[in-house]
């Protein structure tokens, strides 16, 4: 019985034994043909896909020079650095005052009808100009709300009174910009409705067009100011030359002039604004070599 077992059990794996390497073998034939195809299948890929390169090359349209600058464009706006001339503008939020030391321009400068009646004093103080032993000292104002700052002003009039051809031609008379302290008399730029007043309280009538002397009150009207005069034909400085001269005539003593003769400069004392009479236009009471230029004497 022990035989008969040991038998059965040889014939059951015996036959398993060689099945197991007759599926071995069949699986090592089958590896190269299975290679073989996947290369056959690849190849016919690649020419596939060979085939529709060369027909799209072949079919696509040409790339043309413009098509070439609007790519080169494109990469130079991608990569170029901002210049100074594209930088960009400053923010609504940053403007910049104009600087102080810069002036309106005479037609940029509005001229009111009137003003409050009050004034702002330039914060200037000056040397004394020329060599005359009767030091005059004198401050410069400037109505609220006109368009004219005191300092600037205080600088145009110094000049003025500092010219060569000016009051201290006479070898009597100094001048010195204050701004506090005594003074010998105040140059005030008002708006035409205040001249009339101050010059009216006086009992002068200037009509809103002329300037005039009160005390020691030089009172320029914003309108001559800033516009000049249509009989005098010079730039406005020079105008403005014409008024400080003429009114601060009157503060050291000097009446109405009128014109010496026909193609003669007209006096700085003549009422220019009224007619030149036959004279030249002129600011200064003296000339460069240092001669008045006077005009007979008119009430």
């Amino acid at each position: 019985m022990g035989r008969s077992t040991a038998r059965r059990s040889n014939r059951r794996t015996g036959p398993d034994g060689a099945g197991h390497r007759s599926r071995a073998r069949r699986r090592r034939r089958r590896g190269p043909a299975r290679a073989v195809l996947a290369c056959l299948a690849l190849g016919a890929v690649l020419l596939t896909a060979g085939a529709a390169v060369a027909y799209w090359r072949e079919t696509r349209p040409p790339v043309t020079d413009d098509q070439v600058a609007d790519v080169t464009d494109a990469l130079d706006a991608s990569t170029a650095k901002p210049s100074a001339s594209s930088s960009p503008s400053p923010s609504p939020s940053l403007k910049t005052s104009p600087s102080p030391s810069v002036s309106p321009s005479p037609s940029t400068i509005a001229i009111p009808a009137t003003g409050p009646g009050t004034f702002v004093t330039a914060q200037a103080d000056g040397t004394t100009v020329g060599t005359g032993s009767r030091v005059r000292r004198y401050k410069v104002l400037v109505e609220d709300g006109v368009d004219i700052r005191p300092s600037a002003a205080a600088d145009e009039i110094s000049e003025v009174l500092a010219d060569d051809r000016g009051w201290t031609q006479d070898g009597t008379n100094s001048f010195r910009l204050v701004s506090s302290g005594s003074y010998d008399f105040v140059v005030k730029i008002a708006t035409p409705g205040t001249v009339d007043k101050i010059c009216g309280a006086a009992g002068l009538l200037t009509r809103g067009e002329v300037n005039c002397s009160v005390g020691t009150d030089v009172v320029v009207n914003l309108k001559r100011w800033v516009l000049g005069s249509p009989e005098f034909d010079g730039p406005i400085h020079e105008y403005r030359a014409l008024i400080v001269n003429h009114e601060v005539g009157h503060r050291i003593g000097h009446g109405h002039e009128t014109c010496p003769g026909a193609g003669r400069p007209a006096p700085a004392m003549m009422q220019q604004i009224k007619g030149l009479k036959g004279c030249v236009a002129n600011a200064w009471p003296y000339d460069e070599a240092g001669d008045y230029l006077g005009g007979p004497s008119v009430p």
